[in-house]
């Protein structure tokens, strides 16, 4: 995997700090606007990144990168992924995928035709803790009540609510806590229970977009709340209630730490099997493996999933009446 990186914010350097634990991932070029070129020089000497770009047709056009890491702020990552893809490169792409159904299904279509590789990074899906829970839900019994709790008093929220609109709280750039770390709850309970009957989002909106809000899921025998908030701090837990017993986690759903399991009349054992303390490694070690192998099947089963989140999260911010992307 010979990566081009789009963009020079907080999650390009999280990356960046673990891309030498990636086998077969060789760091090619860098890509961002003139304005921020002491950023991306900074980079690149830090990383030995050997190429510096501020046109992206030129980094495109480089000859030594086949795959694009696009780490851009929300509302362009579908058009910088698209002219990744027109130009023959395969996408890896930040959460949220894109800010609409529509954007995803055009990605993917391009994407098929050309036999690329398209993925969403989303760490939780990846990790080898959340596939033991995933292995572990049979043992709970019947699934009563599910808690997804992530909340994160954001450094970005006092500009905010003094006028500085960032990104982040900015509607017309699809940010909010939904679509920013209430994305990883929705990716974590619709990746153990699929579609829900129906779904729900109850907000506090500021300025036309969301700063924290409440998600419900109803799966029939089975509900799921889901909490996200970004101007506001608390503890941040899963719990999932079965009628034989209980999974507790007290790391972010995106983090997927150890977790423990107490089912009726026994000890609590507690689980741990990650692979590395970062939780971006083992996400970015399976898309070097997908894209080796040109394993367009899971391609496509990861892309199901991240169409699934992306419908839901589109229905949820309908019912709260907000909309994203430019006006």
């Amino acid at each position: 995997m010979n990566l081009a990186i789009l963009g020079s914010g907080m999650i390009v350097r999280d990356f960046l700090s673990i891309s030498h634990e990636i086998p077969g991932l060789a760091l090619r070029a860098i890509f961002g606007l003139e304005s921020v070129r002491p950023d991306l020089d900074e980079l690149s000497a830090t990383y030995a990144i050997p190429a510096v770009y501020t046109d992206l047709d030129a980094c495109l056009a480089d000859p030594d990168v086949d795959t694009v890491y696009v780490g851009l702020p929300n509302s362009l990552h579908a058009p910088f992924a698209k002219r990744a893809l027109l130009a023959g490169k395969h996408v890896i792409c930040e959460k949220p995928f894109t800010l609409g159904v529509a954007d995803l299904a055009e990605l993917r279509a391009i994407a098929q035709e050309r036999d690329l590789i398209l993925v969403e990074g989303v760490t939780t899906q990846y990790l080898s803790n959340y596939q033991a829970i995933k292995e572990s839900l049979p043992q709970l019994g019947e699934l009563k009540l599910v808690q997804c709790e992530y909340s994160q008093y954001s450094s970005r929220y006092p500009a905010f609510r003094e006028g500085t609109v960032l990104p982040a709280f900015d509607p017309a750039m699809g940010g909010g806590a939904l679509m920013d770390i209430g994305i990883y709850t929705l990716h974590f309970v619709a990746g153990l229970l699929g579609r829900p009957q129906t779904i729900s989002y109850t907000a506090n909106i500021e300025r036309g977009v969301d700063t924290s809000g409440v998600v419900v899921l109803d799966y029939g025998t089975c509900t799921a709340v889901l909490v996200c908030a970004k101007d506001s701090g608390g503890p941040i837990r899963t719990k999932l209630q079965g009628n034989d017993g209980t999974i507790l986690m007290t790391s972010p759903p995106n983090v997927c730490d150890d977790f423990s399991i107490t089912l009726r009349g026994q000890d609590t054992q507690v689980v741990d099997q990650k692979l590395h303390q970062h939780r971006m490694v083992e996400e970015f070690r399976a898309f070097e493996a997908m894209i080796r192998t040109q394993d367009l099947a899971e391609r496509d089963v990861r892309l199901d999933h991240s169409e699934l989140v992306l419908e839901l999260a589109a229905t949820a911010l309908a019912s709260a009446g907000i909309r994203l992307g430019p006006a």
